[in-house]
């Protein structure tokens, strides 16, 4: 069989893919424009991707496609009705990132928190070795004990950060964002009771047309003003502008956001105004990319294309 790898370097060149060459001969590309998928897919029986648009515009040319392996869990970018009608197996890759998204899920939470940035600047400054006094607390800082842990979206990656906040002491509560969830470890409320009563909000929802805009102007005016947002969802599940309204108007204290409406960042982005990092931090879309995580996605790609060549469905959308 002949495997194209559209976006090799979403894993990390320090990821070794050479797996895949198992089941055929495999040609890589670092990355693909939207406009170079149909000419790199048209022989190929499998393309293994993570982001590139997979429809009818990039896919009519390409006659022998049988599978798509999302590096992904997300697949958005797949039209599946389209791949359905042509008999194209779609699959995905599911809670192979669950530990280290939770984890800088909790990370950004303590670092707004306690405003790290500033106390970290305030020593490397040289102003600490200025004072007359063994300690600093010129900006104030909270427990996260006590405090009421919002979580939209309970599902895997949720349910973990809800168990990482519960042992720092947090009161967990969350709305299903599909209106499905099964969960009853956790007190179910609405949007309004969440958005109102939490004092740091985290949102692990996929990307829907339900979800799309959530944590918008009316939405962030429900807010505490000493609230943290977080987004290692989506990037659209919240509306930049208004968050950027939001934090300049102090009508929420912080957010820590892992996504954005379009990666990389723009500079047109409004978000990229604001250099205060005890007011918004900003990671480049890497809270899944732990190394333990992006060897665990590989391995389950060779699994998929395996389970597809024994004929069997193995994580099929």
């Amino acid at each position: 069989m002949k495997l194209v790898v559209l976006e090799r370097n979403s894993v990390g060149t320090d990821i070794d893919v050479s797996c895949f060459e198992q089941f055929g001969e495999v040609t890589y590309y670092a990355n693909t424009a939207e406009e170079q998928i149909s000419e790199r897919v048209k022989e190929a029986d499998i393309i293994i991707s993570n982001k590139a648009p997979l429809n009818e515009t990039t896919l009519a040319d390409a006659p022998n496609i049988k599978l798509i392996c999302l590096l992904a869990t997300g697949y958005d970018c797949v039209d599946l009705a389209y791949c359905q009608s042509r008999g194209i197996k779609v699959t995905n890759v599911v809670n192979y990132c669950t530990p280290a998204v939770a984890q800088h899920t909790i990370l950004l939470a303590l670092m707004l928190t306690e405003k790290i940035a500033f106390y970290d600047e305030y020593v490397k400054s040289g102003a600490y070795s200025a004072q007359d006094r063994f300690s600093n607390f010129d900006r104030a800082f909270h427990d996260l004990d006590g405090k009421n842990w919002g979580i939209v979206g309970m599902g895997t990656i949720g349910h973990k950060v809800a168990e990482l906040a519960s042992a720092f002491g947090c009161h967990v509560l969350f709305y299903s964002a599909s209106g499905k969830s099964t969960c009853t470890e956790y007190p179910r409320v609405e949007l309004d009771t969440l958005l109102r009563t939490s004092d740091i909000i985290s949102l692990h929802c996929p990307l829907t047309d339900r979800t799309r805009n959530l944590i918008d102007k009316n939405a962030l005016d429900k807010m505490k003003h000493t609230a943290i947002l977080i987004n290692v969802a989506r990037g659209p599940v919240v509306n930049t502008a208004d968050l950027y309204q939001a934090l300049m108007a102090e009508k929420i204290m912080a957010a820590g956001l892992d996504v954005l409406d379009r990666e990389p960042m723009t500079p047109s982005n409004p978000l990229s105004q604001i250099k205060d990092s005890t007011k918004l931090i900003i990671t480049p879309h890497m809270s899944w990319a732990s190394i333990e995580s992006r060897t665990h996605l590989v391995s389950e790609i060779v699994k998929n294309i395996q389970a597809f060549i024994e004929g069997k469905d193995r994580n099929v959308l």
